[in-house]
């Protein structure tokens, strides 16, 4: 929601977006803007599309940035933390527009979330990423059913949902700057399974078949060649392709 100007409305922003890829004139860019906002149930979009950003709540400024992303008939969408700094009853409103418009455009969706009620809501398949790898991946069910590596296991062991009084699990740490990354798999200081040769160098991929595979020591004796390592580390990735 913070990717909109705050001193321009929500109208001209995404008509820049189409004027400047073509996908409007001058004449009825506002027009196109009105159906964009209208496709993503903005009510009163003929009003809204003057509003400036503070001006509208949090669902609607989240509408309003995915009618945006819309404005050039995207293949893929890629949904950055959708549903963050939203109520329950907003998210749920988002995440089945998300499903609608992927559903009715043909879209591919690409979430990108540390929900993992929204990632078995919404997503087929699903990659885990830790310290900016993919460590994990396979299809939703499965991984949900049977993960494989030690984080994947830490994430889903924190969901509360057991019988009462039943502990959360932890995963001691922090995650490592980016800068600072340790030798060998990231996830070693903080892993309950390490052992050798953990922390001196990279797992390589185990493959399971059917598009399931996991980096990890425990699963395979590979090791992956170091090409260097990555920066920003997203904690979890989902991915959901419908289309």
């Amino acid at each position: 929601m913070s990717a909109l100007n705050p001193v321009f409305t929500i109208g001209s922003q995404i008509e820049e977006t189409l004027l400047v890829h073509g996908r409007a004139t001058r004449r009825n860019a506002r027009d196109k803007a009105i159906e964009l906002l209208e496709a993503v149930q903005v009510p009163d979009a003929a009003k809204r599309v003057r509003d400036y950003p503070h001006q509208l709540s949090g669902g609607l400024r989240q509408r309003a940035l995915i009618a945006l992303s819309l404005s050039c008939n995207p293949q893929v969408l890629i949904a950055d933390e959708p549903t963050t700094a939203l109520d329950v009853t907003i998210q749920a409103q988002i995440l089945e527009l998300l499903h609608d418009l992927q559903q009715r455009l043909g879209l591919a969706l690409l979430l990108i979330t540390h929900d993992l009620g929204v990632v078995a809501q919404m997503a087929d398949r699903v990659a885990v990423m830790y310290a900016g790898r993919i460590v994990e991946e396979g299809a939703v069910a499965d991984l949900f059913a049977a993960p494989k590596h030690p984080y994947t296991r830490g994430l889903l062991g924190s969901i509360p949902g057991g019988a009462p009084g039943t502990p959360l699990m932890a995963i001691p740490g922090t995650v490592p700057a980016p800068g600072a990354l340790p030798p060998g798999c990231c996830f070693t200081p903080r892993c309950p399974s390490r052992f050798d040769p953990c922390p001196t160098a990279h797992p390589g991929i185990t493959d399971f078949g059917a598009g399931r595979m996991v980096k990890c020591y425990l699963h395979g004796p590979a090791v992956e060649p170091e090409v260097g390592r990555p920066g920003s580390p997203p904690a979890f990735a989902a991915s959901a392709d419908r289309a």
